[in-house]
């Protein structure tokens, strides 16, 4: 019975494993934004090369709504090929990342989740706070193209 028990159970896992991987229709995995895991620094230098914005999602990790996006708003493919395509993306969390203090500082980030448009010099184009559906998202992120 036990063995039944654990085979079961693991079964149920890697279907619901299985379920959550998304998947575009030519079989490539499609998870919306990508978020490059670099330093600031390192963000503007490619900002610059590149001739794109950096947009940053500022988050904390017991903020619920930022949690809420990161499951939701941020998978969507639309909102990925958008942001993927003219954004240099990075997600800070602003009490733990080593940039999270003083992006914090610099921007004056009082609330989460905050979502900020800067140029490669760091310059802030644009700020939003709050939760963004994929919609709302959509239309930030043109807003400052």
């Amino acid at each position: 019975m036990k063995k039944i028990a654990l085979i079961a159970a693991v079964g149920f896992m890697a279907m619901a494993f299985i379920t959550t991987k998304s998947t575009s229709a030519s079989g490539t995995e499609s998870s919306g934004i990508k978020f490059s895991h670099i330093t600031l620094e390192a963000a503007k230098k490619e900002a610059a090369k590149t001739g794109k914005l950096i947009f940053i999602d500022a988050h904390t990790s017991w903020c619920g709504p930022c949690k809420k996006m990161a499951a939701t708003s941020f998978m969507d493919a639309a909102v990925g090929e958008l942001f993927n395509d003219n954004f240099v993306n990075l997600k800070i969390d602003c009490e733990k990342d080593a940039d999270g203090p003083e992006i914090s500082r610099l921007y004056k980030i009082s609330a989460y989740p905050t979502l900020l448009f800067i140029d490669a010099k760091g310059k802030q184009v644009k700020q939003a706070i709050g939760f963004k559906t994929e919609d709302q998202l959509v239309a930030l992120g043109n807003s400052v193209l």
